[in-house]
């Protein structure tokens, strides 16, 4: 039997992006895939980066989740090793654009999806920025205990 291939880091991104997305409008897999005409498996599988999406069906995905196609590659200059391309996250009303970029990581990812869906919730920039410096100030508290 051949060794598995490895998704590529850059599906992998643009598949956690459609998961952060689909969830943040609180659509289901099922949901996403009937309107694609797919099933929730393919859905996963994209999610997952298993399975490439191609340019058209990536350019559907942007339609049916209300986002530029450029959403999906947001902040992927980790992935890539490139230099930080501008942080466009405040288009969206997450983080202001002197922000740092939000990164998730395996352990964490649906406590960081649910707080991603409230923290868009709340619609005073002046409550979201003072949500920010309160998360920065007790990550860099609990970075220097370590």
């Amino acid at each position: 039997m051949a060794p598995r291939k490895q998704p590529n880091p850059i599906d992998i991104h643009v598949g956690s992006r459609l998961k952060l997305r689909r969830t943040l409008m609180g659509m289901t897999q099922e949901k996403l895939g009937d309107q694609l005409g797919v099933t929730f498996q393919q859905v996963q599988k994209y999610e997952k980066g298993a399975n490439r999406i191609g340019a058209s069906r990536l350019q559907e995905i942007s339609q049916i989740l209300e986002v530029p196609v450029s959403f999906f590659f947001e902040d992927a200059s980790h992935v890539t090793g490139e230099a930080a391309a501008p942080n466009r996250v405040a288009e969206f009303g997450f983080a202001e654009d002197h922000a740092t970029p939000f990164e998730i990581s395996r352990g964490s990812t649906s406590e960081a999806h649910a707080l991603a869906r409230a923290f868009s919730q709340i619609q005073d920039a002046r409550i979201r920025r003072r949500i920010i410096d309160l998360v920065e100030t007790l990550a860099d508290s609990h970075s220097h205990r370590i």
